[in-house]
C-alpha cells in the first residue's frame, strides 16, 4: 500500500481522524492523532513530537523527533465509527535529518531481522496479548480487584471474561487480524 493509497481510502471512506502510533522503550503504545488534511504532510515530512517527554527518549537539549506512518500497517478501528471512521497507523522515528532513531523499536526489530537473516536466519513473529480484567466499584470507578478467580482455560462461572474476550476477537477480525486462540490465563482475572 503506498500512501496515495492512504489518502484516498481516507476520501473514499470519510475518515476523520488518523492515529499515529508508536511504542516507547517500555513497550506501551503512544499516540497523537491528524486531521485527514495532514496526512500528506505526515507522509512527506513527518509529525514531529517533544521526545524528550517521552522516558527512555531523549534529553531536552535535542528534544525534536518525527513520526513517519507506515502505510501497510493501515487500519480501521471499528470501535471508533460515531462520525466519520478513524484509522490507525505504526509509525517510524526519525531524527529532523531523516535518519533513523536508534531506540524506535521498529528500528531495532528491523536491524535485528537483518542480522539474523545475514547468518540464515528467517525469523517469523506471532503476538500473545496477555492482559488482565479487573472489577468496578459501585460508583463505576476501576479498582485493582480481579474481575474473575478464575485458572488456566478455566470457563464460566470461574471465568468472567469470555464475553469480553469473544468482544476484543470479533474487534480484531474487523481489523484484519485473526487471533488464533483466547482463554483465560493462570492468574485471578488474566486472560490472553
Amino acid at each position: 500500500m503506498t500512501y496515495e493509497d492512504v489518502l484516498n481510502f481516507c476520501e473514499e471512506q470519510d475518515v476523520r481522524f488518523i492515529r499515529l502510533s508508536y511504542f516507547d522503550m517500555y513497550g506501551t503504545q503512544k499516540n497523537v492523532s491528524v486531521l485527514p488534511t495532514e496526512l500528506k504532510r505526515a507522509f512527506v515530512e513527518g509529525i514531529s513530537f517533544d521526545a524528550s517527554a517521552i522516558d527512555g527518549f531523549l534529553d531536552e537539549v535535542h528534544s525534536d523527533l518525527f513520526l513517519y506512518p507506515d502505510p501497510n500497517t493501515m487500519s480501521i478501528l471499528p470501535w471508533r465509527s460515531m462520525d466519520g471512521s478513524v484509522i490507525r497507523m505504526y509509525c517510524d522515528i526519525k531524527y529532523p535529518d531523516g535518519t533513523p532513531f536508534e531506540r524506535d523499536v521498529r528500528y531495532i526489530l528491523r536491524k535485528a531481522v537483518k542480522k539474523a537473516k545475514e547468518k540464515g536466519i528467517t525469523i517469523n513473529f506471532g503476538s500473545e496479548f496477555e492482559f488482565y480484567l479487573f472489577k468496578q466499584d459501585e460508583n463505576g470507578n476501576n479498582t485493582f480487584v480481579p474481575l474473575d478467580q478464575g485458572g488456566y482455560m478455566d470457563i464460566a462461572p470461574l471465568d468472567k471474561g469470555e464475553n469480553i474476550r469473544r468482544e476484543i476477537c470479533l474487534t480484531l477480525s474487523e481489523m484484519g487480524i485473526d487471533p488464533e486462540v483466547s482463554h483465560h490465563e493462570m492468574g485471578p482475572g488474566q486472560n490472553e
